[in-house]
C-alpha cells in the first residue's frame, strides 16, 4: 500500500494505508450487532429487566458510544477502534509540513490536534451519522415490501391529521428518494477510497473532507503525552486509592477499553478454532478413554429377566408364529378413557434395533411422541388403524378392546396430530 502511495510522490510515513482504514472501519461496524446478540441472549434469561433495553438497543447505544468517544477524542486524539490500530484526528492542512513535524512534533501535535466544536462536528460523523442511517435502513426494510401490496397500503388516510402527513411524506421518501441517497452515499465512499489510495485526496471519507478531519498514525509525541496525562492523573489525586472512587472509576473503565477489546477478539477467535477443528473432539475422546465405568448394581430381577423366564417356562413345543398377534391381558393394558375399554398395545422389543410392531429390523426410523422407535410404515399404519396386527385381533375382540388407533402401539397413549406427529430419524 506504501509503494502505491510513493510512485504518485513523496513517502508520508505518518499516512495510514487504506488497508488500515477498511480493517478499523469493518471492527467499528461489528460492535452493534455483537453487542446486541449479547444483549438477545441476556434478554432470554432476564426479560423482566432488559427487554426495554432490547427494543432501545439503538439509542442506547449511541448514548454510550457518545460519552466513549468523546472521552477518547480528548485523551487520545482519535475514536475508540482508531486508537486501537495507532490511528488519530487531526485537523487538515493545506500543505504538509515534514521538517516541522520532524523538528518539534509536540508544537505540531498541539497544533493540530482537534478540540472544542471540532470534537462534536466528529462525533457527529462518529455517533449521529450511522445512528441515523440504521433507522433509515429499518424504515426501508419496513417500508418498501408495502410498495408491493398495491397504492391502499401507500395512500394517505382521508382528514389526515399533522402527524399522519408528515409520517406519509417520510414513508414516501423512504420508498422512493432514500434508494438513491443511499447508492450516492457509497458511490461517494468508493470514489473517496480510490482517491484516498492513488494520494489524490487526504480524505478517505467524504465527511470528513466536510468537516475537514483526516486520519493520520500516531507518532512517538502522542505516546509521550498520552504517558504523561496518566501520570498527572495519579500525581494529582493522590488520595483517591479506592477503585470505586467516582473520580478514577469512569476514566479507568473507559480506558480499559482498549485492553478489553482485543481481549476479547483474542478470546472469540480462540473459541471459534476450538468449536471448529477436531482438537477438542480428539482431546475429549482421549480423555473419555481412560474412564473405566464400573457395570450398574442390579438389585434383584430385572424387567428383561423376567421376561427371560418367562419365555423359558413357556416350553410346551408350540413356537409363536412371526407376524401373529399375542393375546394381552387386559389387567395389563392401559384403558381408554373415553369408551374405558382396555388398548391393545404390543410388548417392547428385548433388541432396541428390532421394532416393536413387525419385530423385525427398523427400516426408516420415525420416533413417535412417546419417544419409541418404529419403521415408518408399521407406526403409519398403526395409527391409521390399518395395521395387519390390529386388524387380525379385533376380528375376534371388536367391541371388547381398543383398537389403538391415533396412538402409541408401546405406551398406548394418544399422539398429538396423528400423522403428522411422527419424526422421521435420520441416522
Amino acid at each position: 500500500m506504501e509503494f502505491v502511495t510513493a510512485l504518485q510522490g513523496t513517502f508520508d510515513d505518518q499516512k495510514p494505508s487504506l488497508f488500515e482504514l477498511l480493517s478499523e472501519q469493518q471492527l467499528n461496524t461489528l460492535l452493534p450487532p455483537t453487542l446486541r446478540y449479547l444483549l438477545t441472549v441476556a434478554t432470554h434469561r432476564y426479560p423482566r429487566y432488559l427487554l426495554r433495553a432490547l427494543n432501545s438497543f439503538d439509542e442506547l447505544y449511541a448514548l454510550v458510544m457518545l460519552v466513549v468517544e468523546r472521552y477518547y477524542l480528548n485523551t487520545r486524539g482519535g475514536s475508540f477502534t482508531e486508537h486501537f490500530y495507532g490511528l488519530k484526528r487531526e485537523k487538515a492542512l493545506q500543505a504538509e509540513i515534514p521538517r516541522a513535524s520532524a523538528v518539534t512534533p509536540e508544537l505540531v501535535r498541539e497544533t493540530l490536534k482537534i478540540s472544542g466544536k471540532d470534537v462534536w462536528k466528529n462525533l457527529a460523523v462518529m455517533v449521529g451519522l450511522p445512528y441515523l442511517k440504521r433507522k433509515l435502513d429499518e424504515s426501508h426494510e419496513i417500508e418498501a415490501p408495502r410498495a408491493l401490496l398495491g397504492a391502499n397500503y401507500t395512500r394517505m388516510p382521508a382528514n389526515a391529521t399533522v402527524k399522519q402527513r408528515i409520517m406519509h411524506y417520510y414513508k414516501w421518501f423512504i420508498r422512493n428518494v432514500y434508494p438513491s441517497v443511499h447508492a450516492a452515499y457509497y458511490f461517494s465512499i468508493i470514489a473517496f477510497n480510490l482517491a484516498y489510495l492513488f494520494d489524490s485526496s487526504k480524505y478517505h471519507n467524504p465527511f470528513l473532507w466536510l468537516i475537514g478531519t483526516r486520519i493520520r498514525r500516531m507518532n512517538g509525541a502522542d505516546y509521550k503525552i498520552i504517558e504523561a496525562l496518566g501520570k498527572h492523573k495519579a500525581v494529582a489525586e493522590p488520595a483517591a486509592t479506592s477503585i470505586f472512587n467516582p473520580r478514577t472509576m469512569g476514566p479507568r473503565l473507559l480506558g480499559s477499553l482498549s485492553v478489553l477489546l482485543p481481549t476479547s477478539i483474542f478470546a472469540l477467535k480462540f473459541l471459534e478454532w476450538w468449536y471448529a477443528s477436531d482438537f477438542a473432539k480428539q482431546l475429549s475422546r482421549k480423555a473419555a478413554e481412560n474412564l473405566e465405568l464400573p457395570p450398574p448394581v442390579v438389585s434383584g430381577l430385572s424387567v428383561l429377566g423376567v421376561r427371560t423366564l418367562q419365555k423359558k417356562g413357556q416350553s410346551e413345543g408350540k413356537e409363536v408364529e412371526k407376524g401373529q398377534p399375542q393375546v394381552p391381558l387386559a389387567e395389563n393394558a392401559p384403558i381408554a378413557t373415553p369408551s374405558l375399554l382396555p388398548i391393545f398395545t404390543v410388548p417392547a422389543p428385548e433388541d432396541s434395533e428390532l421394532c416393536p410392531i413387525c419385530e423385525d429390523e427398523i427400516t426408516t426410523a420415525t420416533a413417535c411422541q412417546t419417544g419409541v422407535v418404529y419403521c415408518y410404515t408399521c407406526i403409519h399404519r398403526w395409527l391409521e388403524g390399518a395395521h395387519q396386527k390390529q386388524e387380525d385381533f379385533m376380528t375376534s375382540h371388536a367391541g371388547k378392546w381398543d383398537s389403538g388407533q391415533g396412538r402409541c402401539a408401546v405406551t398406548g397413549r394418544r399422539v398429538l396430530g396423528g400423522t403428522e406427529g411422527l419424526r422421521r430419524i435420520m441416522v
